[in-house]
């Protein structure tokens, strides 16, 4: 006969139990029944929903709601819901500052202080919703570490603005801010484009990190179909974060944990599906960094060769024409990936939240094999590979990040170096005009450890473009780029200056070359002269030594190994 714990984990009770079981627990149980809960309600399951909303961001401004009809959903299907909070770093407001430093600090806040409710609570299981691009990554980061079951839940995109007829968004108001300072456009014109670019709340709108990280969150299993393209002021959204409310109960209660969703497989699907929609080079950070946690490799050279055999086929911003409305307006995620499963590279056999393969999940899904504007056909791709490349050579020892989606760089591209240490210095130098047609742009000391935080250059990327040398010069960093950087720019690239890399002994003049067929970075300069300059260089002194900054430079590992601090 069951014993009463045996009972208990059958319903899903699978650690709440140590919370609420026998005369011991008296006081735990009267806790609970101050924040009026009943019997009942202590003896369901316990889920834990982890909610990002703040007002800090547009991105999260509309999460509060979610929680809601995520503790609707649990509630329904017989369970105990817990909303707790964390935080949030809004890019876009602390991009080209200072502040950008604690940007990707913050997927490493947020994944630790999940997983320290989650874990200290003793809760059953875990609903995270997030909508900012480093509260995604981190949500999933610390669901992988946890282990208990779990569905991930995005907050949602942000419609389009409008202006004068015209469909513009947040990556429009950057470039602006170029052709400003270039005289192309007036304080009027750049204030009406600000006025009209962000109607509402959601997360920006393009193929960025955060659209990119909630086609990640579906492609591994780890959200309900659908729901990454979903817009966050949509009733279809609240209507998806009840059915996840209840669905995780179904885990529960079938004991299927992330370790099961997220295998090697689920990782290699991710990419898949990432590299055919032109999405963010922050993949080569987060997705590692994710399966880090699972105890899954996940190197730079999967990806790159994951790409090698993906087509590209969403025509999405930044590098093509449309946003994720428009990607959830003709079938979303879905899909994409019932077109790359017809062509055999996605793998079926995964296990998702639904309770059901990946296979099972699109049989459910209608392609009609129509060739429209923002998903292509396999057999007319806009090209044979995928969006994303990774390259070697003696710039790059342990990679580089390049995005290609959108662009055509040509077989090969050199140019005489411009060096700028730190992204203020370049910035300063874009507004004197001193940025010219074939400069090879190198920003350095912007790394994991030398920035710290790699900060993202989406003012610099925005102001090249803007200025008319988006496709003109190429731009080089040890630290990272937004999703919405277009243009030739290569990031991630390690090992970083404040820790000796090769990008330290570069100096100006010097020739950078960059092989598309060989997928080689390399400085034009003898190997004896690069050793030699690195070794008169002064041991980098960390620009913080205490607090959260402080903290991070000590622990952070390499951007190839995703960042990671643990």
């Amino acid at each position: 006969m069951a014993t009463r714990r045996e009972q208990k984990r059958a319903l899903g009770k699978h650690t709440s139990w140590e919370t609420t079981e026998g005369a011991a627990r008296a006081p735990h149980r009267s806790m609970m029944k101050a924040m009026g809960l009943t019997d009942e309600n202590i003896n369901a399951p316990f889920v834990g929903i982890a909610s990002t909303h703040n007002e800090v961001t547009p991105c999260n401004a509309g999460i509060e709601p979610l929680a809601e009809q995520i503790k609707r959903g649990v509630f329904a299907a017989q369970g105990t819901p817990f909303v707790f909070g964390t935080i949030t770093v809004s890019d876009a407001i602390s991009m080209n500052t200072v502040g950008m430093k604690g940007s990707l600090v913050s997927r490493e806040v947020i994944a630790d202080s999940i997983e320290t409710v989650v874990f200290a609570e003793r809760f059953d299981g875990l609903v995270a919703v997030a909508g900012c691009d480093k509260s995604l990554p981190g949500a999933m980061m610390a669901i992988a570490r946890l282990n208990v079951p779990s569905i991930f839940v995005y907050g949602g995109s942000i419609l389009p603005g409008n202006l004068n007829g015209k469909t513009i968004q947040i990556q429009d108001v950057f470039e602006a801010v170029g052709k400003h300072q270039k005289g192309d456009l007036s304080d009027d014109e750049l204030y009406q484009i600000e006025s009209r670019a962000c109607p509402g709340p959601g997360s920006c709108g393009g193929m960025f990190t955060a659209n990119t990280m909630s086609s990640v969150g579906e492609a591994l299993g780890l959200s309900l179909p659908g729901t990454a393209s979903e817009p966050a002021v949509d009733q279809r959204k609240s209507a998806s974060s009840r059915k996840a409310g209840e669905a995780v109960l179904n885990l529960l209660r079938k004991n299927i944990r992330p370790s099961d969703i997220l295998t090697k497989k689920a990782f290699e699907n991710a990419v898949t599906v990432v590299t055919a929609m032109g999405g963010s080079t922050n993949t080569a950070l987060h997705l590692p960094a994710i399966a880090h946690e699972m105890g899954v490799g996940l190197s730079l050279e999967d990806i790159h060769d994951i790409s090698m055999r993906t087509p590209h086929l969403a025509d999405m911003k930044p590098g093509g024409k449309y946003i994720m409305y428009d990607l959830d307006n003709v079938g979303g995620v879905p899909l994409v990936m019932k077109r790359l499963f017809k062509l055999g590279l996605i793998h079926g056999d995964c296990m998702t939240v639904t309770g059901k393969t990946v296979e099972e999940n699109l049989a459910e899904i209608e392609d009609n094999g129509t060739e429209d504007d923002v998903v292509r056909l396999p057999d007319n791709p806009i090209s044979n590979t995928g969006g994303l490349v990774i390259l070697h050579g003696n710039l790059a020892p342990e990679g580089a990040v390049l995005k290609v989606a959108g662009h055509n760089y040509g077989k090969s591209w050199s140019g005489p170096a411009k060096v700028f240490n730190q992204e203020e210095e370049c910035m300063e130098s874009l507004k004197k005009h001193e940025i010219k047609q074939g400069d090879f742009v190198v920003i350095r000391y912007e790394g994991p450890k030398g920035g710290p935080g790699m900060r993202e250059m989406l003012s610099i990327t925005s102001a090249i473009v803007g200025q008319g040398l988006g496709d003109k010069v190429f731009l080089m960093t040890d630290g990272r780029f937004s999703g919405a950087s277009h243009g030739p720019m290569i990031g991630h690239v390690g090992p970083e200056a404040a820790v000796g890399g090769p990008i330290a002994a570069v100096e100006n003049g010097d020739k950078i070359e960059i092989d598309l067929e060989s997928f080689e970075l390399n400085l034009r300069v003898p190997e004896k002269e690069i050793k030699e300059r690195l070794s008169k260089l002064d041991k980098h002194v960390p620009l913080y030594k205490t607090g959260v900054l402080g903290k991070y430079t000590k622990l952070v590992q390499p951007a190839s190994k995703g960042a990671v601090t643990g």
